[in-house]
C-alpha cells in the first residue's frame, strides 16, 4: 500500500473546490474564521466518483442503523405490538427516513444531514402509551402483546405527532424562530452541540461493557482505521481506485464488517453458549428475531395502521418532544455546516429547515413509524470521521435506506447487529459531535470570565438537570413537575429531561443578559443580517449551498419581495424595542 498517496479526484472536475469551501459568512474576516479546505476530502458541493458515492452513502446507512432500529425496539413492545408489527415498523421508519432526508437535502436545510427518528419523542410516547392503557382493561397475551391495543396506541401517537408538527411549522413560518435566532451566539451554539453528544453518554460505554469482547474491538477498529491508517492508500497500479485512501473514507464500513465477521465466528464457535442471558443479548449475532419476522418485500403506505386519532392531550404531550427535537436540530445544522465547510446557515435557511422538519413530522405521522423526525447527529460524527461532507453522498444514502426498507430481509440482516457493536460506534461518534460543538468557542474570547462561566454553567446543568428529571421519574413514576394539568406536566417534564433543550434555555438567557462586548461574545465573526446589507441568495456560493435547485430561491424571493420587506420591517422594529427595553441595544444583530 502507498502512504500519503494522491486522493482520487471527484467527478465534479471543478478547479474551485478550495475556494468554494473558503467562502465565509463575514467577508472582512475570511481567513480568520474559514474552514480549512484541507480539512475535508469532499465538501458540500463536491460529487465523488460513483463507486465512492455508493460506498459512502451505504456507510451513512450503517451509521444510522443502530439508533433507527433501537427506537421501534423501545416503543413497539410497550404498545402491545407483536414481532410482526415490530418488523413492519422497522421497515417503515427506514423508508420514511430516506424520504424526509431527500426532502430536507433538496428543499429544506440543504445540508448533508440524515433525517431519522428522534429520542426526544420517547418520553411523550411512553406517556401516551400509559394513557391508553389506563383507558380500559386490555386482554393482553402472556407475552404482553395485544395487536388491538397496538393499533389504538399507534393511531393516538400518530395524531399527536401530526398536530404538534403544525405548531412547529407555525413557529418557524411566522417569523418567531427567525426572531429568536437573532439572539443566538457561538456560545449558545457551542454548548447546544456539545450537549447533543455528551447527553447520550449512557448509550456508549455501558453497552460496550456488557460485551467488551465486541465493544472494545469495535472502538479500536474505528480509532485505528480513521486515525492511524487514514493516510494509507491502495496501490496506484490498481485501475480506477489506485491511491484511494479507503481507511480514511470508509472507516465505519470497514470496522463494522471486520468486527461483525469476528462476532459471527465467536457466536458459531459457542463462546457465549454458557454465558449469562445479558451477555448473550449483547454479544451473540443470532439473538434478534427481526430476520425471521420480516417479509421479503413490504411497501409502507399512509394510514397503514388506520386513520390517526387526535386529542388535545396527545397533541400537547407530543409538543414537548417536537420542541426538544427542534432545539436538537438547531445545533446539528450549525455543526454540519461547520464540518462540511459551508457558510454559517442564515436565519431564513434555519427557519425553512424547521418548517420542513415539521412537514416531515406530518409525513411520519401519516405513515405511522411510531416516532417523528430530527437531524441525526450520528451521521454528523461520521462526516467528521471520514472528512466527507458531500450532499450527494447523503442523498444516495437516503435512496439506499428507501430501497433496503422495501427489501425487508436485507434490512433485517443489518438490524441484527449486536448491541455492543452499536455502543462502540456511539462512543466514537458522540465524542466527535461534542468536540465539534466545543470548537465553536474558538470564535469567542475564552479568557473572559463571563464566557467561561456561561459555558461551564450551561454544560454542567444541561447534564445534571435532565439526569435528575430522569431519575426522579423512574423512581416515582411521574416527573418532578406534578400538577393537576397532566398535559403541562408531560410538556415541561419532557423539556427539562432533554439536554439540548436545557442547554438552549440556560445559555440563551445568560448570554443575552450578562453584559459583554460583541467581540467577547464572538458575534463579530458571524454573518451580519441587517436587511439593508443585502440578501444571502444574491451571493452565488451561498445560493449554491442553501438555495433551491434550478435557481428557484431567487425567483421565489423576487416574487415575495414586497411582502418580505414589510414583514422584516415589523420584526426589526420589534427587535429594536426589545433590546432597547433590556438596555442592550446593539449596532447590529448576530445570526
Amino acid at each position: 500500500m502507498d502512504i500519503d498517496s494522491e486522493s482520487v479526484k471527484n467527478t465534479s472536475g471543478s478547479d474551485s473546490k478550495q475556494s468554494a469551501v473558503e467562502v465565509l459568512p463575514v467577508v472582512a474576516e475570511k481567513e480568520a474564521i474559514g474552514e480549512n479546505p484541507s480539512h475535508m476530502r469532499y465538501g458540500i458541493l463536491d460529487v465523488p466518483v460513483w463507486y465512492e458515492t455508493l460506498l459512502l452513502g451505504f456507510q451513512h446507512y450503517l451509521t444510522m442503523l443502530g439508533s433507527t432500529v433501537l427506537i421501534p425496539f423501545l416503543v413497539i413492545p410497550p404498545m402491545g405490538g407483536t414481532p410482526e408489527d415490530l418488523a413492519a415498523v422497522i421497515g417503515t421508519i427506514f423508508f420514511i427516513s430516506g424520504i424526509i432526508t431527500l426532502v430536507q437535502t433538496i428543499a429544506g436545510d440543504r445540508l448533508p444531514i440524515i433525517q431519522g427518528g428522534s429520542f426526544a419523542y420517547l418520553t411523550p410516547t411512553f406517556a401516551v402509551i400509559a394513557q391508553i392503557k389506563r383507558q380500559q382493561e386490555w386482554q393482553d397475551a402472556p407475552d404482553g402483546t395485544n395487536h388491538e391495543r397496538f393499533l389504538v396506541t399507534m393511531r393516538e401517537v400518530q395524531g399527536g405527532i401530526i398536530a404538534s408538527a403544525f405548531f412547529i411549522m407555525f413557529f418557524s413560518m411566522s417569523g418567531l424562530l427567525h426572531a429568536m435566532l437573532h439572539f443566538i451566539s457561538p456560545i449558545t451554539v457551542a454548548v447546544n452541540i456539545a450537549i447533543v453528544g455528551l447527553s447520550l453518554y449512557a448509550s456508549g460505554f455501558s453497552g460496550v461493557a456488557n460485551c467488551p469482547q465486541l465493544g472494545l474491538p469495535m472502538m479500536a477498529a474505528l480509532v485505528i482505521t480513521s486515525q492511524y491508517l487514514r493516510r494509507v492508500g491502495l496501490p496506484k497500479r490498481i485501475p480506477y481506485i489506485g491511491g484511494l485512501r479507503c481507511f480514511e473514507m470508509f472507516p465505519v464500513v470497514i470496522s463494522i464488517v471486520v468486527v461483525w465477521v469476528y462476532a459471527v465466528i465467536m457466536t458459531e464457535a459457542g463462546v457465549y453458549d454458557h454465558s449469562s442471558p445479558d451477555t448473550q443479548k449483547y454479544c451473540r449475532t443470532d439473538q434478534s428475531n427481526v430476520l425471521s419476522n420480516s417479509p421479503w418485500f413490504r411497501w409502507p403506505y399512509f394510514c397503514q395502521w388506520g386513520v390517526p386519532t387526535f386529542s388535545w392531550s396527545s397533541t400537547l404531550t407530543m409538543l414537548a418532544g417536537a420542541i426538544s427535537a427542534m432545539v436538537e436540530s438547531l445545533g446539528d445544522y450549525y455543526a454540519a455546516a461547520r464540518i462540511c465547510g459551508a457558510p454559517v446557515p442564515p436565519p431564513q435557511v434555519i427557519s425553512r429547515a424547521v418548517t420542513f422538519q415539521g412537514f416531515s413530522c406530518v409525513l411520519t405521522g401519516l405513515i405511522g413509524s411510531g416516532n417523528a423526525t430530527t437531524a441525526y447527529n450520528e451521521n454528523i460524527g461520521a462526516m467528521q470521521l471520514t472528512r466527507v461532507g458531500s450532499r450527494r453522498v447523503i442523498q444516495v444514502g437516503a435512496c439506499i435506506a428507501i430501497i433496503i426498507s422495501v427489501i425487508g430481509k436485507f434490512g433485517a440482516i443489518f438490524a441484527s447487529l449486536p448491541q455492543a457493536m452499536v455502543s462502540g460506534l456511539f462512543c466514537v461518534m458522540f465524542g466527535l459531535i461534542a468536540a465539534v460543538g466545543i470548537s465553536q468557542l474558538q470564535f469567542t474570547d475564552m479568557n473572559s470570565p463571563r464566557n467561561i462561566f456561561i459555558t461551564g454553567f450551561g454544560l454542567y446543568l444541561s447534564l445534571s438537570i435532565p439526569d435528575y428529571f430522569t431519575q426522579y421519574t423512574t423512581k416515582n413514576n411521574h416527573g418532578p413537575i406534578n400538577t393537576g394539568a397532566h398535559e403541562l406536566n408531560d410538556i415541561f417534564n419532557s423539556i427539562f429531561a432533554t439536554g439540548p433543550a436545557v442547554a438552549l434555555i440556560i445559555t440563551l438567557v445568560l448570554d443575552n443578559t450578562v453584559p459583554g462586548t460583541r467581540e467577547e461574545r464572538g458575534l463579530h465573526v458571524w454573518q451580519q443580517l441587517d436587511t439593508n446589507a443585502g440578501d444571502w441568495w444574491e451571493d452565488d456560493h451561498m445560493n449554491q449551498v442553501y438555495g433551491w435547485p434550478f435557481n428557484l430561491t431567487r425567483k421565489w424571493q423576487k416574487l415575495i419581495k414586497p411582502y418580505r420587506t414589510t414583514w422584516n420591517a415589523f420584526w426589526s422594529s420589534l427587535y429594536d424595542k426589545c433590546t432597547a427595553c433590556c438596555g442592550k441595544k446593539q449596532s447590529s444583530v448576530p445570526v
